[in-house]
Formats: C-alpha cells, sequence, structure tokens
C-alpha cells in the first residue's frame, strides 16, 4: 500500500493510554480508536455487537475492550467477541508513524470488517 492510501486521523499522544478516542469520517458511523498500554492501536467501529453500546467508554484490558452496557468482551484485533458471545463489529486497518495515527482510507470511507490489520508499537 502506498502513503495515499493511508488517512492521517491524530499524535498517538492524543488517545489515552489504555483508553479510546471516537473520529468520524465523511459522516460515517463513528470508529473509536485504541490505544493499548504497550502503544498498540486499533481501530473498531464504535458499537457492540450485542446492543450497540458505544465500545469506546468501556474497559480496555490488554487488546479487549468490554463493553460498557452488558460486559461483552470484544477483541480489538478482529473485532469479534469473545465465547460464549457470538457476533462482531466492522474493524479498520490501522498504522502508526512516527508517533502519527493513520486509518486505511478505503477501511475509513467504508462499513465493512477487515480481517487483516496492521498494529504498532511506537518506541
Amino acid at each position: 500500500m502506498t502513503r495515499s492510501d493511508w488517512l492521517y486521523i491524530c499524535r498517538l499522544d492524543d488517545i489515552p493510554a489504555s483508553g479510546a478516542r471516537v473520529v468520524r469520517i465523511d459522516g460515517r458511523p463513528d470508529i473509536a480508536l485504541f490505544r493499548t498500554l504497550d502503544d498498540r492501536v486499533f481501530a473498531l467501529h464504535d458499537r457492540c455487537p450485542h446492543k450497540g453500546g458505544p465500545l469506546s467508554q468501556g474497559i480496555v484490558h490488554g487488546a479487549r475492550v468490554t463493553c460498557p452496557l452488558h460486559a461483552w468482551v470484544i477483541n480489538l484485533d478482529s473485532g469479534r467477541a469473545v465465547e460464549p458471545d457470538v457476533g462482531a463489529t466492522a474493524c479498520f486497518r490501522v498504522r502508526c508513524e512516527n508517533g502519527e495515527v493513520f486509518l486505511n482510507r478505503a477501511d475509513a470511507r467504508g462499513s465493512t470488517a477487515v480481517a487483516e490489520r496492521e498494529t504498532c508499537a511506537v518506541a
């Protein structure tokens, strides 16, 4: 992928460690950017697959987030619910470069879940 395939979103430091930040692109549904304690960044549609709870308001633990409404646990790397729950929310490819966070332009403008993802650890 070329640099033009990526859309600048924010600085890594703009996302709280072990927390989230919500962005909206071209009026599309909200995208939640999650930052883990080890500075990996993930992006999911900000709606739990169960009842639509705001995942960005959940608790980030490791590479998972717990929905604040009904405690469903969602894998940040795939958007899939942890068993025994079932379902998934859309996830978006994300990358970090020099402390800046980018979303894949095609993912950000669409609403389809993606199977592959790039994560980052910023030194």
